[in-house]
């Protein structure tokens, strides 16, 4: 794809991701399993990354997602499972590719750069096998590529940590790997620079059209980054699709209160309308919502920005505010409902909801909101105590 580049969403909308051809597979994992003497960190996992796309493996602490990355990149043996990249088996059936013959790049956290070496010697660093002429060729590119002609002879304490970054990648796509794998690219950046470097990093990776996984827990990350995310829990993936599908559409509720703020709202189904504590909602303003619910009580997923709070006068009021964070552009208020449930609302810095105001809240939210049956709550409670 060239550089600005658009492509149109069946919402309309415009985005720089195209949809996957779901045959342009370059990497499956298959049955996948690891442990570590009798602890199973990844008991069965099976995932298809496709040519060109930026996957995002996005999970709490301990949920297998880095040591996923390690088994792609042949720094651990799986126990189970096959490993197939550009269609050949790298691991499982017998064998085992190393590392180094895989043609994967690997960005760390801490960037590993070489102390002792200038930023061109880093980034030339992979390229010894070649002819002195198609190095430096090649270093040129990449240094111009990550916006650094000008650093080549600095050594890295003598760059940022951005720049020290955008070397660490250069110096991972020197070889023209077939895949790049980036362990927390972020971490180590703070919160300003995290935010400008990952536009960077998309950039550089989208214009040399190379396939990438990135790990990260940081949900913002996952989902401004990547074409698709795989969120993960306990060893296995919860789902993968487009980062507006994983949030907005949740498919347990594990991904639905991992990813940002998340408010259960109990309903009733009645026809064409779900019965509230807000009010009732259209049954077509629900994503999915089959007849067999008829009768049945649901949960709706409400996000912050889908229900509004209004000071109002006490016969029309339906909660009250017990919980207010300032977040500088935006407010967060919490609203204990006259039904005993909680709703999370965001508001814009300008308006003003006291402590103990009674409030009356409505669902104003543009798009279809997904639910959950009731049986689910158990799963729900689990995320809360984590």
């Amino acid at each position: 794809m060239s550089k600005g580049q658009l492509f149109t969403t069946a919402g309309g909308e415009q985005t720089d991701s195209p949809t996957v051809p779901a045959d342009d597979v370059v990497l499956e994992l298959e049955g996948v399993g690891k442990r570590y003497g009798s602890e199973e960190v990844i008991p069965q996992l099976s995932l298809s990354v496709h040519d060109g796309e930026i996957l995002t493996l996005l999970g709490p602490s301990g949920c297998g997602k880095t040591t996923t990355l390690r088994l792609i990149a042949g720094l651990e043996r799986p126990n189970a499972g096959r490993i197939r990249l550009q269609g050949n088996d790298v691991a499982g059936n017998g064998r085992f590719v190393p590392p180094e013959e895989r043609g994967v790049g690997v960005v760390f956290q801490e960037f590993a750069l070489f102390p002792h070496l200038t930023a061109r010697e880093n980034v030339a660093f992979g390229l010894q096998e070649w002819s002195e002429a198609d190095r430096d060729t090649r270093v040129d590119e990449l240094l111009e590529l990550v916006g650094l002609e000008s650093q080549g002879e600095a050594y890295p304490d003598e760059l940022s940590g951005g720049q020290q970054q955008r070397i660490a990648l250069a110096r991972s796509l020197a070889p023209e790997p077939e895949m790049l794998l980036l362990d927390e690219p972020f971490s180590n950046l703070d919160v300003d620079l995290r935010v400008e470097m990952r536009e960077e990093v998309r950039r550089i990776i989208k214009e040399a059209g190379v396939t990438a996984i990135s790990v990260t827990h940081d949900q913002e990350e996952a989902l401004s980054i990547s074409d698709r995310v795989a969120v993960m829990n306990d060893g296995d993936i919860e789902q993968v699709d487009t980062p507006q599908q994983v949030f907005q559409q949740p498919e347990s509720r594990f991904v639905a209160g991992f990813l940002g703020h998340a408010s259960f709202l109990s309903g009733a189904v009645h026809g064409d309308s779900v019965d509230t504590a807000l009010g009732r909602v259209l049954r077509d303003d629900v994503n999915g919502l089959a007849h067999q619910y008829d009768g049945s009580n649901i949960d709706l997923l409400v996000r912050p920005d889908d229900v509004t709070a209004f000071p109002a006068e006490d016969d029309e009021t339906n909660g009250r505010v017990v919980y207010r964070r300032y977040l500088g552009p935006t407010v967060l208020y919490r609203v204990e409902l006259d039904s005993g449930e909680t709703i999370e609302c965001m508001h814009n810095h300008s308006d003003q909801l006291d402590l103990d105001e009674r409030v009356a809240v409505r669902v104003t939210a543009d798009h279809e909101l997904a639910w959950f049956p009731v049986d689910q709550r158990d799963e729900t409670a689990a995320i809360a105590s984590d």
